[in-house]
């Protein structure tokens, strides 16, 4: 077929029917928010400012392939000659266009979820009152996630969630909705539910694309997602409804959507799984009454036990300070943002600034370097390396590189010559080395459970909230599938195949020769001689690098015999002077299991004397 045919097909036939007017004028009708778009296409007028970018790109590459002149109108031709058009036609009183639509797309593309949704909801509906629906509410919800489609089905997710109590999977969310629809519609009419499902994803919308106008409760949205803990949305969105109704405060929103992040955050730096957030979180507003929200929320949160429990200022302070804070990277830049941040009027943009460790990264350090980190400055290197006492924030990460501590103290740029919060305590130091990091850590720890709080409800409302949201066992099957931290793994996994192998067999036969309690605490895997797992209970730990392994276990200083394999170090995980360490090899491990026997008895005989006093 040529252009001089082509021009002589009658759009009538195509595109219009001549004698209709408004609506009934175009053969295809589209869905609102493409319907203008291809009206003003095939009119060959100007297309709306929201237009639709997907209809004008598609005409736009036609047309432009077509005006080069170098196209096949044949194949083109041919390729419309395929396209089937049907029409069905529907008897009101018995048909049921939401099943026959059903039917047909099921060998079709696949919609999203909310397109099934909206189908179900409206088909059914005289036209006038279809129009109205999707005008009123379905529509601007649409126009709500035009930036990321997706989280139009994810809110859905969260609206089944909040109204059933119950958390659907995506693939099971369609059949959820229309169980769930079939029992509103016998007591509310369609406008309703719809209605109500717009409520809602009003409050969906400025959680997921941070859109609060109020600036500092934006900023409790945009510290939540930085931790991407999504499964809260549930909770948040059932209190931003309770806000936008004026049955809760704008302090006390304020403070609700903070022990959230509180509560995400502290359980993130204690590596404890969160395979229960979601369970945890879709049932917490069971949990708050009509009254004194925040307060009965701190209360909740406390009487959490196991894992789901809010980590205490003790075991968060503790662990953050010895974290391998660098290769946690989900939350290392949300902690320098709000450690550096906090409490200031003028915010730091932390993406203006690079994560620069104190000592240098470098295995090959400098001889002015070993000097200042001492003999053992492989083990310290080692240990500390990563720790948040190492960790700072510069703009001069190049010019900084390996230099000595000193210069980079006193350099221009550096940390003595810094403007950041962050580098205050580094400016007067004379000296870096293992007390220093530790003693950092321990600094930024105590500060960032100032940043991160504990609940501290009022007196009295513990004993008043009794509500429990089922038994939190520490041997509850969830708990145990999550397995262990990824931490040590990762560690493990970046190793060489050597110390793989030595440190596979190492475990083999401890867990052989002791029945003892393995758990991983930030990069060590610890072994504690029983339940519970505290300090006074642990007897050796094990942790590993790129090409060494190592073991540090409890002596008993007037019955241990050294060798020269063995390495008397201050230490920190064991009582002063009771720390020893020994490297990892095949050759040592017969001498370390040796170790671990006098440790383990050691351990043991230590908390028998503690019990007779």
């Amino acid at each position: 077929m040529n252009i001089s045919v082509m021009s002589l097909v009658h759009t009538n036939y195509f595109l219009f029917n001549d004698n209709e007017t408004g609506e009934k004028r175009c053969k295809l009708v589209l869905t609102q928010s493409d319907r203008d778009t291809l009206s003003a296409i095939i009119e060959n007028k100007p297309v709306p400012e929201e237009c639709s970018e997907n209809l004008v790109n598609n005409f736009e590459y036609f047309q432009d392939n077509m005006a080069r002149g170098d196209i096949d109108l044949d194949a083109i031709w041919r390729g419309i000659s395929k396209l089937v058009m049907v029409d069905i036609s529907l008897d009101a009183d018995s048909d049921r266009p939401q099943v026959i639509f059903e039917s047909l797309n099921s060998t079709g593309l696949e919609l999203s979820k909310t397109d099934l949704i909206r189908n179900y909801l409206l088909m059914d509906l005289r036209p006038d009152m279809q129009e109205e629906i999707y005008a009123d509410f379905w529509r601007p919800m649409e126009k709500m996630f035009e930036r990321d489609p997706r989280e139009f089905d994810e809110f859905m997710k969260n609206y089944l969630t909040v109204r059933k109590r119950q958390i659907p999977t995506i693939r099971d969310m369609y059949p959820t909705f229309k169980e769930y629809a079939r029992g509103q519609l016998a007591k509310k009419s369609i406008k309703e539910l719809v209605a109500d499902i717009h409520h809602l994803a009003k409050f969906y919308a400025l959680l997921a694309f941070e859109d609060e106008q109020d600036g500092k409760l934006n900023q409790r949205i945009r510290n939540i997602n930085a931790l991407k803990n999504h499964t809260a949305y549930p909770f948040l969105l059932e209190i931003y409804a309770d806000y936008d109704g004026g049955r809760i405060s704008r302090d006390s929103i304020l403070e609700m959507f903070e022990m959230v992040e509180s509560y995400t955050f502290r359980r993130a730096v204690c590596e404890i799984p969160t395979n229960s957030h979601n369970l945890t979180f879709a049932g917490l507003v069971d949990r708050m009454g009509n009254d004194k929200r925040v307060e009965r929320l701190k209360a909740a949160f406390l009487q959490m036990s196991g894992y789901r429990r809010f980590p205490t200022d003790k075991e968060f302070e503790a662990r953050l300070a010895i974290k391998d804070v660098y290769n946690t990277v989900h939350i290392r830049k949300h902690l320098f943002d709000r450690l550096e941040n906090h409490g200031r009027k003028e915010r730091v943009n932390v993406d203006d600034y690079t994560l620069e460790h104190v000592m240098p990264q470098n295995d090959n350090l400098s001889e002015e370097w070993k000097d200042m980190l001492g003999p053992d400055w492989k083990d310290v290197h080692e240990e500390c390396l990563h720790m948040v006492g190492n960790l700072t924030l510069t703009g001069y990460n190049s010019e900084l590189s390996d230099r000595p501590f000193l210069e980079k103290r006193d350099m221009a740029g550096g940390f003595a010559d810094s403007p950041l919060r962050l580098n205050a305590d580094l400016a007067g130091l004379g000296r870096w080395g293992r007390p220093e990091i530790l003693e950092r850590g321990r600094s930024l720890a105590k500060k960032a459970s100032e940043v991160w709080g504990y609940p501290d409800p009022p007196p009295g409302i513990l004993e008043t909230h009794t509500a429990k949201m089922g038994e939190d066992d520490d041997d509850d099957p969830e708990y145990e599938e999550a397995g262990p931290a990824p931490q040590f793994e990762s560690q493990l996994a970046r190793a060489s195949v050597q110390v793989q192998s030595n440190t596979d067999m190492l475990m083999s036969q401890i867990r052989q020769r002791f029945s003892c309690v393995e758990e991983v605490y930030s990069r060590w895997l610890m072994l504690y001689v029983r339940k519970p797992t505290e300090r006074k209970t642990l007897f050796a730990l094990l942790w590993c690098g790129k090409n060494t392994a190592n073991v540090a276990f409890r002596i008993d200083p007037d019955a241990f015999e050294a060798s020269e394999n063995v390495r008397k170090v201050a230490g920190w995980f064991f009582p002063a002077g009771t720390e020893r360490r020994i490297s990892l090899t095949a050759d040592t491990a017969p001498e370390i299991m040796a170790n671990l026997e006098h440790a383990h008895n050691a351990t043991l005989r230590a908390l028998d004397i503690r019990r007779v006093r």
